[in-house]
């Protein structure tokens, strides 16, 4: 990272010596304590997760309640946008990591075409891996103008998107700078749309994200399920969020920041997995606000089972870092975030891939009640927790499938009733994606499984072999 003061926020080392010594001490004392007395230890747990389960579900409804008036979403109309005149208009970076994507470089050309920004003012640097001969030979062949090019990013360990995208940050000459994946499709306004937003919000406001949707929803059943969660997150979890003065975990994608800004703020944390939402934290922590921007892009969802397991863990494992990292200096933490903030970071950020995790658990108690009713479950549920247990069985499972019916409704989508509906199969993945997240933060913290692209192209294999980068 490029500034010493976010240095101590490094995923480097997931968890630091008093860390450890604290999590160490813990495990002890639970363990002592489970021998001398394991009902009420069982008791204490339940009573816990429960809570907790509980409180991270109401969360998420009152997110929801507070985007629902829509004015938390920064619209530009596309007049505003193209009444800019082009000498006003600032340079704008687009920086593009890919490694291993031939198959898509010919859309990815196409696609930047399309952005209505003049070339002179749009600088293009596509972030490409020494050891990817095929897809440089494939992007210097398809390159379109002078305003774009191919930066190889020199061979170094953390091998991972957030250093080349440091490494591409360096040599940006623009005012403002954004991420594109390769396969991405932006609207084509959306750079000008985020210059009159940041222009019109003021300093304050250092960044924007864009939302992020699919461009083939309806290629099989996960990636229905994939849209209905993106759109969730998007029109109503993030939009809440700013509602709420909370801090913003950024999409890997189309945000928008002030260059001078995030230069001063480190930039991306290359050993953090998830590094966007890192970043979201550290902006939240430095002062600055994020906004969300009306103006979509389009991305390729995973269709595949295992492709989506790999990308899914990776994200739960880098929400994981970031809870984790953020927790290093607690009085820090709440002086900088706020009890809002401190609030998202634990219910929000650490509370997703948790939930996800503990699904599985909550899932098999339930099962065994029903099938057996062993007399010990009902010494471990004390009945005020086990109210809030069943709340959250049916009230709680009800309520998050109404969301996804909800956004069935702002996608205008009524085919995919059918699939909110079949909701529970997909927390089925989440669940498996969540323990490998945990496996992995412990035995493989900073490995990065790539994603395989292009799995919507008719040649493109089913169930591609990923390939992997270890930072070690």
């Amino acid at each position: 990272m490029a500034d010493a003061r976010w240095e101590a926020y490094s995923a480097h080392v997931v968890l630091t010596r008093p860390q450890r010594f604290a999590l160490l001490g813990a495990l002890v004392l639970i363990g002592v304590l489970a021998v001398l007395r394991p009902m009420i230890v069982l008791q204490v747990v339940v009573a816990v997760v429960t809570l907790c389960y509980g409180i991270a579900l109401a969360f998420r409804v009152v997110l929801v309640w507070a985007s629902g008036r829509g004015e938390h979403r920064i619209m530009v109309g596309d007049e505003q946008a193209r009444a800019v005149p082009d000498a006003d208009l600032p340079v704008y970076t687009v920086l593009v990591p890919a490694y291993r994507e031939p198959s898509v470089i010919a859309a990815l050309m196409d696609n930047l075409s399309a952005l209505e920004y003049p070339r002179d003012k749009l600088e293009v640097i596509l972030l490409l891996e020494p050891d990817d001969t095929e897809t440089i030979d494939t992007a210097r062949a398809a390159l379109t103008g002078g305003h774009i090019r191919i930066l190889v990013v020199p061979e170094s360990q953390p091998k991972t998107k957030p250093k080349a995208c440091n490494v591409g940050l360096e040599q940006a000459t623009g005012e403002f700078v954004t991420i594109y994946d390769a396969e991405d499709i932006p609207e084509p306004l959306q750079l000008r749309r985020a210059v009159v937003a940041l222009r019109r919000l003021g300093p304050g406001y250092v960044c924007l994200q864009a939302e992020l949707a699919y461009f083939n929803t309806d290629q099989n059943r996960i990636t229905r399920w994939f849209a209905l969660e993106y759109a969730t997150w998007f029109r109503s979890l993030l939009p809440g969020l700013v509602a709420l003065r909370m801090p913003i975990p950024l999409g890997g994608t189309s945000n928008h920041f002030r260059t001078r800004e995030l230069r001063e703020l480190g930039a991306w944390d290359p050993y953090n997995v998830t590094e966007d939402a890192d970043l979201g934290m550290r902006l939240s922590r430095a002062g600055h606000r994020v906004g969300v921007l009306d103006s979509v892009t389009l991305e390729e969802a995973n269709s595949d089972f295992i492709n989506w397991i790999k990308q899914r863990s990776r994200w739960y494992k880098g929400y994981l870092m970031t809870w984790l990292v953020h927790l290093r200096s607690p009085r820090a933490t709440v002086r900088q975030l706020g009890w809002r903030g401190l609030l998202c970071l634990n219910l929000f950020v650490g509370g997703t891939p948790l939930a996800a995790l503990l699904n599985a658990v909550l899932w098999a108690t339930t099962v065994l009640w029903f099938l057996d009713r062993p007399a010990v479950m009902e010494e471990i549920f004390m009945p005020p927790f086990y109210y809030v247990g069943v709340f959250c069985l049916v009230i709680g499972n009800a309520t998050v499938i109404y969301l996804n019916v909800l956004s069935v409704r702002t996608m205008d989508r009524p085919d995919l009733l059918g699939t909110a509906l079949l909701s529970p199969l997909y927390w089925v993945m989440m669940s498996l994606a969540g323990a490998k997240a945990a496996w992995q933060l412990v035995f493989k913290p900073s490995y990065w499984e790539k994603t395989t692209h292009g799995l919507h192209l008719p040649s493109a294999p089913s169930a591609p072999p990923s390939e992997v980068a270890d930072v070690h």
